[in-house]
């Protein structure tokens, strides 16, 4: 087990990306990219089997290069705004076994500067998903907001994400619950302080973070029928 993972120079690297974000650079710096950036993510990911394996059998912990949990540092300029080849971060996703894709209930960690943090949840999940769980807590609303208001997960997640600006169609405006049912997402995030994330620490608050959103995890898994 390493003493820690990420470096100033992971990060450095990252900026410098940031600052070069071109494939000529990318290529010239691959090494950097690999000793820096990649082989730490691997480590951890490599580290964390027990710990997730703790946490809930059904979610995954790969060091792959490709195909496991480390996300690819090539960006999808398909879709978004940003066209720029690479991204400027590390993300690690710990998926659960059944997911296809990262819009499966999830555990996740991302690391760029300025911006660290933890999150879990589902991120822009299809219709038939999203019509599950708005029906999941529009029939045991007791069980969602024990869930979403659990002390540890509420004092330390954030719900972010976008949100209909009209209700669902199926609910009426006056539902207790309409601003929940309206959500579009339903990842939370909880910030990492970058200076931890260097730092032996990162290990320990990254799984102390995933316990803590344990009974929102569940919730979403009970959700879509599928094992936590």
């Amino acid at each position: 087990m390493a003493s820690n993972y990420f470096t100033k120079a992971s990060l450095d690297f990252l900026k410098q990306l940031d600052k070069n974000n071109n494939r000529d650079w990318f290529n010239e710096h691959k090494q950097e990219y690999e000793d820096r950036v990649r082989s730490p993510a691997l480590d951890f990911i490599a580290d964390m089997s027990d710990d997730i394996e703790a946490i809930s059998s059904h979610f995954l912990a790969i060091p792959k290069k490709v195909g496991g949990s480390l996300m690819r540092p090539y960006r999808d300029v398909r879709f978004g705004k940003d066209k720029r080849p690479f991204k400027t971060n590390v993300g690690i996703q710990f998926r659960h076994f059944l997911a296809k894709d990262v819009h499966a209930p999830g555990f996740y960690l991302h690391i760029e500067p300025g911006d660290c943090f933890v999150g879990v949840g589902i991120w822009r999940p299809e219709a038939s998903t999203l019509a599950s769980i708005r029906k999941a807590i529009d029939e045991r609303p007791k069980d969602w907001i024990k869930a979403s208001g659990d002390k540890r997960f509420a004092g330390k997640f954030d719900l972010v994400g976008e949100s209909l600006s009209n209700p669902p169609r199926g609910y009426k405006k006056d539902h207790p619950l309409i601003e929940d049912l309206k959500r579009k997402d339903f990842i939370a995030l909880s910030r990492l302080d970058e200076k931890r994330v260097i730092t032996s620490s990162l290990k320990t608050d990254v799984v102390k973070s995933f316990n803590d959103a344990v009974p929102y995890m569940k919730f979403l898994c009970r959700a879509l029928d599928v094992p936590f």
